[in-house]
């Protein structure tokens, strides 16, 4: 695979090491879904999962950020890549550090530079409209890839379960998770015990945070959208990420959802697709 700016990918051509699931058979937009690596800018391969999707538009097309720990082939991101098939093509990813792709995961910084590259694909596809839809890690990547992805560009943006601001400890999970992070010990909990192989170096610089992320959006439209019953970020993190937004980005509080795509009721993926479908370009 050719290397080059965020964004800019090229296709595998040995798909030995990809475990596709019963849907992805080789094709090409238009037809039958894809699946293939992509190659980032710093140089890693992610495994990249297209599918055209049953709605009867074929000018939008969602890209779908998993949280931490998650994969392209999770069932839960499964179960949201058929919710907003309904609505335009999908596209599933790993981050780097996770399922199949390569490298190791920066817990949110350098994988804005593997969402560039997703989206600069889905853009390739041929679709007019792509719209980003993350979920917790996933939520504060698509909101600073679309304040700093210009090279990229985005018609709406979708954070759900998103933190608003780095090195938050105020919960148990979020303690937990720090283990797992900066520790030895948890490293390697998450590599063999949650499939997810974690970078041992700090962030150096700390990237921008989300919330000082969020007024670069505009005028990109931008939904927020938390759980009231979320474990790991009460709800600050999201009235902090709506205040900072102002009037381009709009908030939804969930009542009784818990965190990220594990949580999200069918119901809600269907809303959000909805609000992506008359928001999007």
């Amino acid at each position: 695979m050719s290397t080059g700016p965020a964004g800019h990918v090229a296709r595998s051509t040995d798909r030995s090491t990809v475990r596709p699931y019963s849907e992805t058979a080789d094709a090409t937009r238009g037809g039958k879904p894809l699946r293939t690596f992509l190659r980032t800018a710093d140089g890693v391969a992610i495994d990249s999962v297209y599918e055209p999707g049953t709605a009867s538009s074929g000018d939008l097309v969602f890209v779908v950020a998993h949280g931490f720990t998650g994969d392209a082939d999770r069932p839960h991101v499964r179960r949201a890549a058929r919710a907003f098939a309904r609505y335009g093509g999908v596209v599933t990813f790993s981050f780097r550090g996770h399922g199949a792709s390569g490298g190791r995961s920066t817990v949110g910084d350098r994988e804005v530079l593997d969402l560039a590259a997703v989206v600069g694909w889905a853009r390739g596809l041929g679709y007019a409209r792509v719209a980003t839809v993350g979920f917790s890690m996933g939520g504060s990547v698509v909101l600073r890839h679309a304040a700093v992805g210009r090279d990229t560009r985005v018609d709406a943006v979708v954070s759900v379960s998103a933190p608003a601001r780095w090195f938050y400890r105020g919960t148990a999970p979020m303690r937990r998770l720090h283990w797992l992070v900066t520790r030895p010990s948890g490293r390697l909990v998450g590599r063999y015990g949650l499939r997810t192989r974690i970078h041992h170096r700090q962030w150096d610089p700390v990237p921008l945070s989300p919330v000082e992320a969020v007024p670069r959006i505009a005028p990109t439209p931008l939904l927020i959208v938390h759980g009231d019953q979320d474990g790991y970020f009460p709800l600050d993190h999201p009235r902090m990420l709506a205040a900072a937004a102002g009037e381009h980005g709009e908030l939804w509080v969930e009542a009784g959802m818990g965190h990220a795509e594990n949580a999200a009721p069918q119901a809600l993926l269907e809303r959000i697709g909805d609000w992506v479908a008359g928001r999007a370009g």
